[in-house]
């Protein structure tokens, strides 16, 4: 097995919990790489030998990212509601369905073709684990077929027929479908179920009874909840121990407790609210509290067309009271966690070897820094992409 060193890291961020800070740093560092897992971790000056060697000239190494929330398949576009929006329309899930007549017209090849591209742009930002959720077919035969693109690029999949309730059919006649003949066909393509939990799609019983069929056939549950105002959905999450809860806009004190019991992880998305010009989640009292946060981009073609987790980043920080370490935390480790996931989101030994190599000299830059693109490599399974 070839091992590769690489050193003169002038930050290396590990997300190892041994180590001091939030980020674990190591200050002029070097790590080992064995096959596709981290095998050594430490400063430069104590690193063994390795069949390979790559001197990074004092740049920053970071874990790759983890995006543990986006909706990469669908067909279309939604330039003119973002236009509308800037000129003062609010924002309302309604114009999902819009993108759900583009997507059912796709072919596969297009939508493939679509994922793929954006994928590739999320890579060549640092992102090396995404999760995909279906969310634009809306009927069994789309739904399915969503997921197996999605699958494609991903193993971190989740079926979410319960996006919005489809023109024609009742919210109950949907709910049925979803829960019946649409998850026996796309559950083979899934790990996750997911349901959207606010007013103009899912009340809080659909969801509830989206989830625990979800469930019985063996796929995790995470949540959208609480995007557009106050609402039971995040209390809903952490009742049934979801994996994370995402959106988490509008919270009440009751929520916060909620979310810090379970254990349930609030994915903030700090996207939407830059393109939806609505209010910041306040990552500061969820952090305060002791809640774990994860960051994630949420590309949609609707609320929220970014795949830039370094641009998430620099809206955390600016905007929902994060520190750059604690940012970076949310959108590695943080993702991780969200996906429970053990093997990406932290340069430690035996993990994935999933990194980014930044030209700055700290991952304080990515805040910094905004729109500039500083991530000059990238490694996924211990190999440069």
């Amino acid at each position: 097995m070839v091992s590769t060193l690489l050193t003169h890291i002038g930050e290396l961020v590990t997300n190892d919990p041994a180590r001091e800070g939030v980020l674990g740093q190591v200050a002029d560092g070097a790590l080992v790489i064995e096959g596709s897992r981290v095998a050594w971790v430490g400063p430069a000056a104590e690193a063994p030998d390795a069949d390979e060697r790559v001197d990074l000239g004092g740049r920053t190494v970071l874990p790759g990212f983890v995006d543990s929330h986006s909706h990469l398949v669908f067909a279309g576009d939604r330039s003119a509601e973002f236009e509308a929006r800037m000129a003062g329309e609010s924002y309302a899930a309604g114009g999902i369905r819009t993108t759900v007549a583009a997507t059912r017209a796709a072919t596969d090849e297009q939508l493939t073709s679509q994922v793929g591209r954006l994928v590739a742009e999320m890579r060549r930002q640092g992102t090396t684990t995404v999760e995909i959720k279906s969310g634009y077919g809306l009927s069994v035969r789309d739904e399915a077929r969503s997921l197996a693109v999605a699958r494609q690029f991903t193993e971190e999949t989740t079926f979410l027929g319960a996006h919005v309730v489809p023109t024609g059919t009742t919210p109950e006649e949907y709910v049925d479908l979803v829960t019946g003949p649409m998850l026996e066909a796309a559950a083979p393509y899934a790990r996750w179920v997911d349901a959207f939990c606010e007013r103009g799609a899912f009340d809080v019983d659909q969801a509830r009874a989206v989830l625990v069929a979800g469930a019985a056939v063996g796929l995790r549950g995470r949540l959208h909840a609480n995007q557009l105002g106050p609402g039971p959905g995040v209390r809903l999450a952490a009742e049934l121990g979801l994996a994370a809860v995402d959106h988490c806009t509008y919270l009440e004190d009751a929520d916060v407790d909620a979310l810090r019991d379970s254990g349930t992880i609030a994915t903030l998305l700090p996207g939407v609210e830059f393109s939806t010009r609505q209010p910041y989640p306040d990552a500061r009292r969820l952090l305060d509290a002791g809640v774990r946060v994860a960051l994630a981009s949420d590309c949609n073609p609707g609320s929220c067309f970014t795949s830039s987790l370094p641009f998430c980043i620099a809206l955390a920080v600016r905007e929902m009271g994060m520190t750059p370490a604690e940012a970076v935390w949310a959108a590695t480790a943080g993702g991780a966690a969200a996906l429970d996931r053990d093997d990406v989101g932290a340069l430690v030994v035996g993990r994935r070897a999933d990194l980014m190599v930044l030209d700055a000299p700290s991952h304080v830059h990515l805040a910094y820094r905004p729109g500039v693109p500083l991530v000059s490599g990238v490694w996924v399974g211990g190999r440069p992409t």
